[in-house]
């Protein structure tokens, strides 16, 4: 299966992420930008949207698909609500187009902590966006 090619992991890293998120002053114009990353996803094809690629543990609805090429894992994500889009924008910065052990390596919470995310989050996105991360590194295990 071929996966579109999406701009986190590739041309949008973490430390560009980070690097625009300390230009804004308040959480307003950084849920925002979130939100506009969210934009940048490429869109899922419907036929993806199964059961199975369901992140549970979400509020909204999130789909994550992945596949292994060239060694390298390529995800397409989704989400019926735009801030969870933004949030999986963050997550595929981290993940997408790293090798599965790369994947697993990558030290997610201290990239939350320099977002300074968590904590700006409800509860229950805090504990989806954990989900999407537990999802993401279930698929690099099994592999």
């Amino acid at each position: 299966m071929t996966l579109p090619t999406m701009p986190f992991g590739n041309d949008i890293t973490t430390d560009d992420i980070l690097d625009t998120l300390s230009f804004f002053d308040g959480w307003e114009e950084r849920y925002k930008y979130i939100i506009d990353l969210g934009k940048s996803l490429p869109a899922m094809d419907d036929s993806l949207k199964t059961e199975d690629r369901i992140v549970p543990g979400c509020q909204s609805q999130v789909w994550v698909e992945s596949a292994l090429t060239d060694g390298r894992l390529l995800f397409s994500v989704d989400s019926d609500a735009f801030i969870v889009k933004g949030l999986l924008a963050l997550v595929m910065a981290a993940y997408n187009n790293k090798t599965p052990a790369e994947v697993l390596e990558f030290d997610i919470e201290s990239y939350f902590e320099a977002l300074s995310l968590i904590k700006h989050l409800s509860p229950t996105r805090g504990n989806g966006i954990k989900a999407m991360v537990h999802k993401v590194q279930e698929l690099a295990k099994a592999v």
